[in-house]
């Protein structure tokens, strides 16, 4: 069983996981938009205390790349960059489609996040499968397939998973990864590069 610290800064929420041996610790603040910063190394340092588990003692460490709030992917990626580099141990990153795909027991379905203005981060799986996109509510609608996320969002056919619980089992379904880095993944620019032009 592999030892490592997970984190999920993505989104208004932040989840930081720690795994040691049989021990797993999930801390789940469900609404600290705009304190990530702030309180992210708190957070870690508490889960690792929590699972008894030193930053040595990781095998690797993870963040959610994205998409999202770009400011949150931002600081989850370089928390657990600082600790891989301090280490020199390697970094998993899971992607915020893949961490709500691999807690869907389904063949055909889209993962959908909020990315504001009536507008959706999504992406299809199975033999609805395409690219990352962003798209209006409308054309999400038009897709036709079960839709899956972890926000209360107001589209047909949508099942909402308990964000809490999806990092642990996205970390053990997908056949680990690991890199040297990680990168955001970002489907749209973000306003400040939209509006230089």
């Amino acid at each position: 069983m592999s030892n490592y610290l997970a984190v999920d800064a993505s989104s208004r929420y932040l989840t930081v996981v720690a795994k040691k041996d049989e021990n797993l610790i999930v801390r789940h603040l469900a609404d600290c938009a705009m304190k990530h910063s702030v309180i992210i190394m708190d957070e870690v340092d508490a889960a690792f205390g929590q699972a008894g588990l030193t930053p040595a003692e990781c095998d690797f460490f993870c963040a959610v790349t994205g998409p999202g709030s770009f400011t949150g992917i931002r600081i989850g990626i370089s928390t657990v960059k600082g600790l891989a580099l301090g280490t020199k141990k390697p970094l998993l990153g899971i992607t915020s489609f893949d961490l709500v795909a691999y807690n869907v027991n389904s063949k055909n379905f889209c993962v959908v996040i909020d990315a504001a203005h009536s507008h959706f981060y999504v992406k299809g799986y199975g033999e609805k499968a395409f690219a990352s996109a962003y798209l209006s509510l409308d054309e999400v609608e038009k897709l036709g397939c079960p839709l899956y996320g972890f926000e209360d969002l107001p589209l047909k056919n949508y099942t909402k998973l308990e964000i809490k619980d999806c990092l642990p089992v996205a970390i053990e379904r997908s056949e680990g990864n690991f890199s040297e880095d990680i990168t955001a993944l970002y489907v749209r620019k973000s306003q400040a590069e939209e509006g230089r032009k």
